[in-house]
């Protein structure tokens, strides 16, 4: 069935956000979206509204909509809460899956695994986010499960890098979240809480480093550090 425009736009707006199409703290013009998805802007401003809830978007009185930003408070927060998160929702998910969620898990594992093969940066962004999002309705909690949804969002945004490697390391590193979701599933699967928690905390690990250089200015070159010591240096 053909999705209306309203739903499209939503789903699109999220994608595009997910992405860095639209870059944390951009304005959404109204107007503009409006005539881009072809909706009017009272359904418009409903969209915001919901993706305001879901924690994609901020709304300012008298300012509009901006996409939620990934500045340094928040980013601290984000480094210190989501591996407490992800770590109690895979504890959770092993204790609590139904039988019928597990095959879900595993076919998005296999989208994921052919994204990263492909070298699709952004289907393995999206992907893993669809992977930790499938968990988080295998734990059963709906306390946790908003706050997964809201710090996936920022998570999804930030491995855009992870899953962009430039080196041999970067690589294996690639490689070895893959297998570590494999082993996720299988713990989750024998309702392993110990191990599926512990694996977790290593997959957080595993790509922490690489997503905090996104929001840390790479170090100056030295011929600019040294130009201190020059006669006219400021």
């Amino acid at each position: 069935m053909p999705k209306d425009k309203k739903t499209a736009c939503l789903e699109d707006l999220r994608m595009r956000i997910l992405k860095q199409e639209i870059a944390p703290g951009s304005d959404l013009d109204e107007v503009s979206l409006c005539a881009q998805y072809g909706i009017s802007r009272t359904p418009m401003r409903e969209i915001f509204q919901r993706l305001s809830g879901e924690g994609y978007v901020r709304i300012e009185q008298n300012r509009g909509a901006k996409v939620a930003s990934m500045d340094l408070g928040v980013m601290r927060m984000f480094f210190q809460t989501a591996p407490l998160i992800y770590a109690n929702v895979a504890r959770l998910a092993a204790e609590n899956r139904r039988s019928d969620e597990i095959p879900v898990l595993k076919a998005i594992q296999e989208d994921f695994r052919a994204a990263v093969t492909s070298g699709d940066t952004a289907g393995a962004a999206l992907l893993n986010h669809a992977f930790h999002e499938q968990i988080g309705v295998m734990s059963h909690n709906p306390y946790l499960r908003a706050s997964l949804g809201r710090m996936l969002i920022d998570h999804t945004r930030l491995s855009q890098t992870f899953y962009r490697p430039t080196s041999a390391d970067e690589e294996s590193r690639v490689a070895q979240a893959i297998e570590q979701h494999d082993a996720m599933i299988v713990a989750i699967e024998r309702q392993e809480p110990s191990i599926a928690l512990d694996l977790t905390i290593d997959h957080w690990n595993l790509s922490r480093d690489r997503l905090e250089r996104f929001v840390s200015p790479d170090p100056l070159p030295l011929d600019v550090i040294a130009m201190k010591d020059r006669k006219h240096a400021l």
